[in-house]
């Protein structure tokens, strides 16, 4: 299942999270919606890619180690494979493939998942007047870009307080084991593949966010302080993960393949992505036990209510950026009908989606 995620899940981590959710809560029924919620809560608070992280973390519920491996694993491969051949390309054409109308048809196929994701997800999250009146204000705050982890543990915070407040809990809040993991990324010269490894392990271990944090972090050690690409080839890298299904942390895997072939690419992968099945199978173990502890269950319904609040806010960017012109609207509403009224499976939409795309941009209609 993960395997054919990480070949089709365009979007984002918020249209991962909502594949994810079609997938493991409606079809399958693997999870509840209140564990799912739980391990979203989790994954918002633990550095590296959410999404994958939140695979990792439904391979542990499932299989434990087994699970947990296997199921990060496949959801990284495909991304990784395609972004690997990018970078072949890219060095032998020194462009990148232009893609743009398969993601003309695809994006508005994903915007209806997530809508329909964050419509079935948000009654469980706010299940009280409190949570309620709770997620309005981080959507506001969110959208007002308030810090991500700011947002999720303030929302957390306040959750705890009022159970105190009310005399709701016993017992304190467990300490949290996520902390940062203190990676060094070492001196580069002619880029050797250990350094390369510490720099991406290092980035992956720290970095909370979207796909435009990493940005920053990349240009940061990349760019800046090592020199090791241009601008322009970091710009280029960060679109490989946008036009690439899976992770979008897989712009490693395209920028390693640059630095050192297809070694560089399978060492940046590992760097990158390794703290994130670290943390996973530390955190793991002890989600059911900070459910079960009052004041931690507290926290993690503010934590629950502050990401789908984070949801919210960049699905209405995905919209706008999305829906440009008749036709997109046209097949976002349709794949809506067809999840709302068919249940179609996602990942058949997202393909239908692309073609699409193709079948616009070959009668000449739409922006693609």
């Amino acid at each position: 299942m993960f395997l054919r995620l990480g070949a089709t899940a365009f979007g984002g981590p918020a249209a991962h999270i909502a594949l994810m959710n079609d997938e493991v809560v409606r079809r399958r029924r693997w999870l509840s919606e209140e564990r799912f919620l739980d391990l979203l809560g989790a994954v918002n608070l633990i550095p590296g890619p959410n999404s994958t992280e939140l695979a990792i973390h439904i391979g542990w519920e499932r299989r434990r180690f087994a699970g947990l491996l296997v199921a990060g694993v496949s959801f990284i491969v495909p991304a990784m494979l395609i972004s690997g051949v990018f970078g072949w390309a890219y060095l032998r054409f020194h462009a990148l493939p232009a893609l743009g109308f398969v993601l003309y048809g695809v994006k508005p196929v994903i915007l209806a998942v997530v809508a329909q994701a964050i419509w079935g997800l948000l009654p469980k999250a706010a299940h009280s007047a409190w949570l309620r009146v709770l997620a309005l204000g981080c959507v506001v705050l969110a959208a007002s870009n308030m810090n991500e982890l700011g947002l999720l543990f303030g929302a957390g915070a306040l959750c705890v307080a009022r159970a105190f407040a009310r005399g709701n809990t016993r017992g304190t809040l467990l300490v949290s084991p996520w902390l940062p993991l203190a990676l060094g990324s070492g001196a580069a010269s002619g880029v050797p593949l250990s350094s390369l490894f510490w720099v991406f392990a290092k980035i992956g271990s720290v970095l909370f966010g979207s796909g435009y944090v990493l940005l920053a972090f990349l240009r940061a050690d990349l760019v800046l302080r090592l020199g090791w690409l241009t601008e322009a080839q970091l710009i280029d890298a960060i679109a490989v993960g946008q036009l690439t299904p899976g992770p979008v942390f897989t712009s490693a895997t395209f920028i390693g393949y640059l630095l050192a072939g297809p070694g560089g690419a399978l060492v940046a992968t590992a760097g990158i992505f390794l703290p994130a099945f670290v943390f996973v199978a530390l955190s793991g173990p002890l989600l059911p036990k900070l459910r079960s502890a009052p004041a931690a269950a507290a926290f993690l319904d503010g934590v629950n209510v502050a990401s789908l609040a984070l949801m919210i806010v960049v699905t209405s960017k995905l919209a706008r950026a999305t829906l440009v012109d008749l036709p997109s609207v046209v097949l976002a509403l349709l794949a809506l009908l067809a999840l709302i009224r068919f249940k179609l499976n996602a990942t058949w939409l997202v393909v239908g989606g692309a073609a699409s795309g193709w079948a616009l941009h070959a009668l000449g209609v739409g922006a693609g």
